[in-house]
């Protein structure tokens, strides 16, 4: 039996705005498994993003709980979601996040120097990822050298050198064109297979249709929806 990784006992996120509290979540209860490729769908605002980030451990939900690999972790302090996030969940932020002071290959193995690898280690996997993702030859490129879609392989291949059960993709293929999207997707199937769960954001209907199934988000709801084979 396919063990759970992700769930979400009756999580709510609620804040208060000039107008009144508004609520972006209603009670979402979800359960996902090692090895599933989920797609986060719904309109702009709907909050695909922030749901990413509450279970990033980035956000505290307003009522409810996470668990993910069988550790609760609303109790947990904020050094040991430090922990859990470094061990566990990778994160591919919308934005990039890149470290401008720091070339692309350094960027792509500064998850592995705060986890103590030993740098020539280090140096040879994040060698082979950018490789995988095409960008080897900016290796020693800083941030603000390469284009929108070199930052976002990047940032992809920042997230996959740990090797963590989890990645969180906020809109991974926003910036690219349609043959590095299909490859970045062809990278999240190998992923798969490896038994990694992903989740990614995307207005990417294509994509979207191409997950194990999609996670719809309306109305401070969220609905899964069978998305091979549409």
């Amino acid at each position: 039996m396919t063990k759970i990784l992700l769930e979400t006992d009756n999580l709510k996120k609620s804040f208060d705005h000039s107008s009144g509290s508004i609520t972006l979540f209603k009670d979402i209860v979800i359960k996902i498994k090692e090895g599933d490729l989920v797609a986060l769908v719904g309109p702009s605002g709907s909050g695909k993003s922030s749901l990413l980030h509450l279970l990033a451990l980035l956000d505290e939900p307003s009522k409810g709980k996470i668990t993910i690999d069988s550790q609760e972790t609303k109790s947990l302090s904020n050094n040991q979601k430090d922990d859990l996030r470094r061990r566990l969940i990778s994160i591919i932020f919308q934005d990039n996040n890149l470290l401008t002071d720091f070339t692309t290959i350094e960027n792509v193995m500064m998850p592995l120097i705060i986890r103590g690898f030993k740098k020539d280690i280090i140096y040879k996997k994040a060698k082979k990822i950018l490789k995988d993702v095409k960008i080897l030859d900016r290796s020693s490129h800083f941030p603000n050298e390469l284009s929108g879609g070199e930052q976002q392989r990047a940032a992809i291949a920042r997230a996959l050198i740990s090797e963590t059960k989890l990645i969180l993709a906020d809109e991974p293929t926003g910036n690219l064109d349609f043959k590095t999207s299909e490859e970045i997707f062809s990278l999240f199937l190998k992923l798969k297979k490896l038994k990694k769960t992903i989740i990614f954001a995307t207005h990417n209907r294509e994509l979207a249709n191409r997950a194990d199934y999609k996670l719809f988000i309306s109305d401070g709801n969220i609905k899964r929806v069978n998305a091979r084979n549409e």
